[in-house]
């Protein structure tokens, strides 16, 4: 009886392990059945992203991704601060900085405290009239280093190929390092003044006021590291990110920013052995590795407010759409076709996240399908404040042929003609076929895509 009984275990078991990975691989990617309620199709969406999340994460790029801005952030780190701390001192509040690293220190418990002196001291040192124009011009270098890396790892989880130009750069990044801290330590000061005011302090007196602006003080932490999250999901990719996608991730990456840190600060705490050996590089060693977690929880927001602005890459897996021969020939055919419509109808050019719009193309492959067709010489970089892009010539003259030719050997630069070359027979048979397609194609221009009967 015992032998059956662990056999009809062992088949159960079996069992829930086939039904787990049959959810997990069929059931979970089938379309919600009409008639489902709204919060079970919810509850699927965001299984899949979670599931999503997981198998993305297990890739391992996103953790080599943050301990390459550990290095970065080593480096830049008094040099943002020092110039923080001078635009501060213009607003008479510098002095706000040293309580907010001490908040950023916290999960390192009584050796945060050591650290925020240390920085502090560091940046107190820093006499910026004795740095010369080279000095000055490397401690600026240093910082916009650490933005554009952040820039880059942003861009990746976006899967946006193309960084900010030069100028774009110059302004974007130093309206962050200028005018970011004067925001930041703005809305630190209203909310210290708004828990300060006489109606708020007379509210506290009486219930449930009390109780909920008690609640409320305790999640202010929490909303302010919200906010900034949103922030930097919002502004750092270099392509267009929607408030809510954003936001969702922001609460995401705050969740995971107060509970990691809540689990840090213990692990710190118990870690008298780790003192022992390391002695006085313990500090730096817990250092690291808080800047490791903060930012890989920061890209990991990132990378959920990415699956809610694109839930189709949520039932492809997470995996990018790789475009064959044919449907490269076919999409980039209907993007000429639609940018040379706006062309023919004499308006602005289309930009690139109109476009990303508009096909429903993801980033990285409109990037490639935008290179290949400039490369080729059919579109040309619009000069503006945002990426776009129209026609390099008269759409009278362009041919379809000539597009698709492009299209079709895009990726055969830097291969010689002896690898290029087969059988005579086979030779002759795609030679043929060229001149049968051009045959048809030879009196369809651009023009007539555009502006044709079927033009919607």
């Amino acid at each position: 009886m015992d032998k059956q009984k662990a056999i009809r275990m062992v088949t159960n078991m079996s069992e829930r392990i086939d039904k787990i990975k049959h959810f997990f691989q069929v059931q979970i990617w089938q379309e919600a059945a009409q008639g489902t309620s709204r919060i079970r199709r919810l509850t699927n969406h965001a299984v899949r992203v979670i599931f999503v999340m997981i198998r993305q994460l297990s890739t391992g790029e996103l953790n080599l991704r943050a301990m390459s801005l550990v290095f970065t952030t080593l480096l830049s780190l008094v040099p943002l601060i020092a110039v923080a701390f001078s635009v501060l001192k213009a607003f008479g509040v510098h002095n706000q900085i040293e309580p907010v690293l001490l908040n950023f220190m916290t999960p390192l418990g009584d050796r945060g405290a050591e650290m925020t002196a240390n920085i502090i001291g560091f940046v107190e040192n820093v006499k910026v009239g004795v740095l010369g124009s080279i000095g000055l011009g490397m401690l600026f270098y240093t910082i916009i280093a650490l933005v554009q890396k952040v820039e880059s790892a942003f861009n990746y989880v976006w899967r946006v190929k193309r960084p900010r130009t030069l100028a774009r750069r110059f302004t974007d990044y130093l309206s962050v390092v200028m005018i970011g801290p004067v925001l930041v330590f703005s809305a630190l000061g209203i909310a210290a003044t708004v828990m300060k005011h006489d109606v708020v302090l007379t509210l506290q007196s009486i219930e449930p006021f009390g109780t909920l602006l008690l609640i409320l003080t305790k999640l202010l932490p929490y909303f302010m590291i919200v906010l900034a999250f949103t922030f930097l999901y919002t502004f750092i990719p270099n392509t267009k990110v929607k408030l809510a996608p954003a936001l969702g991730g922001a609460m995401v990456a705050g969740a995971l920013w107060i509970g990691l840190g809540t689990l840090f600060a213990t692990f710190v705490a118990s870690s008298s052995n780790y003192t022992a050996i390391y002695s006085s590089f313990a500090i730096l060693f817990f250092f690291m590795i808080w800047l490791y977690l903060g930012w890989y929880i920061l890209l990991t927001g990132s990378q959920v407010a990415f699956y809610l602005q694109h839930p189709r890459f949520v039932l492809m897996g997470g995996k990018t759409l790789v475009l064959s021969p044919r449907l490269r020939e076919k999409k980039g055919l209907w993007l000429m076709t639609i940018i040379a419509r706006r062309f023919c109808n004499k308006q602005p050019a289309y930009s690139l996240s109109e476009l990303e719009q508009l096909t429903a193309l993801s980033s990285e492959n409109l990037e490639d399908l935008l290179g290949m067709l400039e490369d080729g010489g059919f579109l040309v970089e619009v000069a503006g404040d945002k990426i776009a892009y129209t026609l390099a010539g008269d759409v009278s003259e362009i041919r379809v042929g000539e597009i698709l030719a492009c299209l079709r050997s895009a990726e055969e630069v830097g291969v010689s003609k002896l690898q290029q070359h087969t059988e005579p027979g086979i030779e002759a048979f795609f030679s043929e076929m060229t001149e049968a397609q051009n045959d048809v194609l030879d009196d369809l221009s651009l023009r007539d895509l555009a502006i044709g009967e079927n033009a919607t």
